[in-house]
């Protein structure tokens, strides 16, 4: 009994697939090193069937239509790119929680304690890690990348495969969620930042009152101990931080493909 298996379907297959594959490698929560590569990889073929008869049936079949292998190649170059656009995009959003953590160890003194993780292969301290484990975690626990790989297979009907993707639509994208990075980040941390810079004025003025008391000396225990106090403040709020960044994060990637 032969089986046959039509070319075009395969071509379509490795185009959906190639797009998600370069999206989940740089997109959190998959992009974590504590995800094994072996799971996002059968994610990827996964997702490229199960989205393959849905392009089939719609124009995108017609659109990726080659005459030749380079042409082929070409269409999968731009595949990459653009799952790769859409990553970074998604990146960039939940990177607020990551500067956040950055910002507390700042002000709290935590920074020079900064260690090389080898989980982000990246240098960071104690709360940078911690909030950005809790956001991963969050994304699991809460379905929250459910929500991401929504939106990621949404962007084959706003983006076809033989679309192109604007690139001045996503280096304007890329320049507004620079700068809502930083806000959402100050916002996050901003409660505990406050104290801690209030901390420190009050300091100063003692120190001005009465240098004898040496209370510098007394800074950075005593910014630790505010840090630890009224982290859990701020620790509170990341469930609906996250929540917040999930619908963020989709709505960027729609209004670049849209």
């Amino acid at each position: 009994m032969a089986m046959t298996l039509p070319l075009g379907s395969v071509e379509t297959a490795m185009l959906a697939g190639v797009r998600i594959v370069s999206f989940l490698v740089i997109a959190p929560p998959f992009s974590h090193r504590a995800v094994p590569r072996r799971v996002l990889a059968m994610l990827s073929i996964g997702l490229a069937l199960a989205v393959t008869p849905r392009l089939l049936a719609g124009d995108t079949s017609r659109a990726v239509a080659t005459t030749g292998t380079a042409a082929y190649i070409g269409a999968l170059v731009l595949q990459v790119v653009v799952g790769a656009g859409l990553g970074f995009l998604v990146a960039l959003v939940f990177a607020a929680v990551q500067s956040a953590g950055t910002l507390i160890d700042l002000f709290g003194g935590f920074q020079m304690a900064a260690a090389f993780d080898p989980m982000n292969l990246t240098s960071g301290a104690q709360f940078q890690r911690l909030y950005q484990l809790t956001a991963v975690v969050l994304l699991f626990a809460t379905n929250g990348y459910q929500l991401v790989i929504a939106g990621l297979i949404r962007t084959f009907d706003a983006l076809p495969l033989g679309a192109s993707l604007d690139l001045s639509l996503l280096a304007h994208a890329a320049t507004t969620g620079m700068s809502q990075m930083f806000v959402a980040a100050l916002q996050i941390a901003g409660p505990l930042v406050i104290v801690l810079f209030l901390t420190d004025v009050g300091l100063g003025l003692l120190t001005r009152v009465a240098p004898a008391l040496n209370a510098f000396a007394l800074g950075f225990p005593l910014k630790i101990w505010m840090t630890l106090m009224f982290v859990s403040v701020v620790y509170l709020a990341m469930p609906h931080v996250v929540d917040g960044l999930v619908t963020k994060a989709v709505q960027t990637v729609m209004g670049v493909t849209g």
